[in-house]
């Protein structure tokens, strides 16, 4: 596997290849997490938290002018006693975990019709997963879904997303003390599709989290992964993969709020770029409050630069609050592809095709492997492959 070539924390590189550096602002946001749009301000690019993002491209997501228009279709197979309702705003699961913190995340509060809730009862061992297809027919779209896993339950859920839509939406997962949830979110749009979310993980006392996000197409992706804990003990995994190509935006902003004592989260991101004005984006958030004691967490991204012409904007950011934890720490770093690798492989007869999608998908593997599914594991590397050929065709 070809290592990418570190850049300091706080540098930039020249030219367009990627930029890594370190935030001075404080990793909560400037407008207090709120349900009505009318808290916040329409974003015009300036904003610390839109500075990345291409607004011309949302659709009018982030202005109020986007109109709902009844753009996807939501299908739920869920195994024997999983429950499915479908709720107003009045419930009381939705939202719980978690209020909107920007302008997109309000309106699609404000703007969804029905939201769906899925349930896993309490000390329920599911032993196959929960698979949800959200399908884009053209038109714009705001929603709302509600994972709740009950104390001691453990379930494994698949969110895919396919075809055309302008989608602004929130996902909440609830999870009951000492239960354990892995979600695996696809964003496998159509090339015109835009994608703005926000998810919001609440976990209980001595419960495990992992969220798996993997990212391939649509014109704008904006995914907002947020975690919080509610008792001590809970555990966050986030791990995610994307592969962006020209002339797409894909931009992953991640917050893990240590406000409960003795818990951990790991943070891992991995990005390939190829392509023209190809541009990725990964702000990591970590906030140790006072309150918690004991912590121990880690972030890292890193980005491999396939062709010139890519962009990555990569920014780790970590706020203590109290000396008492047990480790902190993060890591970024983009590079291209080590050509003293791909001369050892092509000096074996491999084909320089072939050499960098093995350097990919090594590059890959450990995040895929983890996901536990061997179906969707195969799917994600075969996916990688297309895109990769695709692009040298």
């Amino acid at each position: 596997m070809a290592e990418a070539q570190n850049i300091p924390v706080g540098s930039t590189t020249a030219g367009s290849i990627a930029v890594a550096a370190e935030s001075t602002v404080a990793t909560r946001m400037s407008a207090p997490p709120s349900f009505d749009v009318a808290d916040f301000p329409v974003p015009h690019g300036r904003e610390e938290e839109w500075r990345f993002t291409p607004l011309e491209r949302l659709r009018g997501l982030h202005d109020g002018t986007a109109v709902a228009t009844g753009g996807i279709r939501v299908e739920v197979s869920a195994p024997a006693g999983v429950t499915q309702e479908t709720v107003g705003r009045e419930d009381a699961r939705v939202g719980k975990a978690g209020k909107p913190v920007d302008r997109v995340a309000a309106q699609a509060y404000s703007s969804f019709e029905k939201a769906s809730v899925v349930t896993v009862p309490k000390e329920t061992v599911l032993t196959e997963p929960i698979r949800i297809a959200v399908h884009g027919e053209g038109g714009t779209a705001f929603a709302h879904q509600v994972i709740e896993v009950g104390a001691f339950a453990e379930a494994l859920v698949v969110i895919d997303h396919t075809g055309d839509a302008v989608l602004a939406a929130n996902v909440d997962y609830l999870l009951g003390d000492g239960a354990k949830l892995t979600v695996v979110s696809v964003q496998d749009w159509d090339d015109k599709a835009v994608h703005i979310a926000q998810h919001n993980a609440l976990i209980g006392r001595d419960a495990s989290f992992k969220s798996v996000v993997v990212t391939f197409g649509g014109d704008v992706v904006r995914l907002h992964p947020r975690v919080e804990y509610a008792g001590t003990g809970g555990e966050a995994e986030l791990l995610g993969l994307y592969v962006t190509d020209a002339g797409q935006h894909q931009e992953h902003r991640l917050l893990v709020d240590h406000n409960q004592p003795h818990c951990k989260s790991n943070v891992i991101y991995k990005g390939a770029l190829q392509g023209d004005d190809a541009h990725a984006v990964w702000i990591g958030d970590v906030l140790i409050e006072a309150a918690a004691e004991g912590t121990d967490t880690y972030e890292m991204n890193r980005n491999l630069v396939l062709t010139d012409g890519a962009r990555v904007d990569s920014v780790p950011n970590l706020e203590i609050e109290t000396g008492e934890i047990v480790g902190a720490g993060h890591a970024s770093a983009t590079g291209r592809f080590d050509d003293e690798q791909l001369f050892y492989l092509q000096s074996r007869g491999i084909p320089e095709g072939e050499a960098r999608r093995l350097v990919v998908r090594g590059f890959f593997a450990e995040l895929i492997q983890q996901i536990g599914l061997p179906d969707v594991e195969e799917r994600l590397l075969t996916k990688i492959e297309e895109e990769l050929e695709a692009s040298a065709a």
